[in-house]
């Protein structure tokens, strides 16, 4: 590397350090990190899962179609 390179890397280094930031612990009781949870959760509930949205089946259920590859022409 170039001298030139080896500063622009020295500073892109320095500069990204100074950038980091470490988080920090989380001093909370256990009971308040419960309630904040609660406090978080959708009013609703959950529904039945994390596929609830979808209302058509799910693409893996569909095992039999996808075993037939044949084209029209080939019949």
């Amino acid at each position: 590397m170039t001298k030139q390179l080896v500063k622009r890397h020295k500073r892109q280094v320095a500069r990204a350090k100074q950038k980091v930031k470490l988080s920090e612990p989380d001093v909370r009781t256990p009971e308040q990190i419960k309630a904040a949870k609660e406090a978080s959760a959708p009013a609703g509930g959950w529904k039945s899962g994390p596929g609830a949205n979808y209302s058509g089946p799910s693409s893996r259920s569909q095992g039999s179609q996808a075993s037939d590859t044949r084209s029209k022409g080939d019949s």
